[in-house]
């Protein structure tokens, strides 16, 4: 670990260790209320530059595992995999009308979706897990 309470990898990404992560490149904050969704710094620098991003209604229900959000980039279509259920309360406009802030700033102003979690504790990973994953 480093002095910056971010966990190392290989690549000097950063993981913000106050994040839960899934295998599938997402980062999710229970601290929040709803809990915050987005892409990790890995996935949005494995994607390119994003040119579309396709988000959910507010109100839609959403599960663990359900292709939830679409990125598109000059590479490749991706899905996001939801991480969590729960009921999706606010979806990120300005992610969606400038894709770019998500890969500028993938765990601040790039946030995709905030969800109304379920009673059920998600099966997430650890900031120390998920580096493990990438490297």
């Amino acid at each position: 670990m480093s002095d910056n309470n971010e966990a190392e990898t290989p690549e000097n990404l950063d993981i913000p260790d106050h994040l839960s992560y899934s295998e599938e490149h997402a980062w999710v904050d229970e601290s929040a209320s709803p809990a915050i969704v987005g892409i990790t710094e890995y996935a949005a620098e494995q994607m390119g530059e994003l040119v579309f991003v396709d988000l959910p209604e507010p109100g839609e229900r959403v599960e663990s595992g359900d292709e939830i959000v679409e990125l598109e980039s000059s590479k490749a279509v991706q899905p996001l995999v939801s991480p969590v259920s729960g009921t999706v309360r606010y979806v990120n406009h300005e992610a969606s009308d400038d894709p770019s802030v998500i890969t500028n700033d993938p765990y601040g102003e790039g946030w995709l979706l905030k969800i109304e979690l379920d009673d059920d504790e998600p099966d997430l990973l650890t900031a120390e897990e998920y580096a493990k994953i990438i490297r």
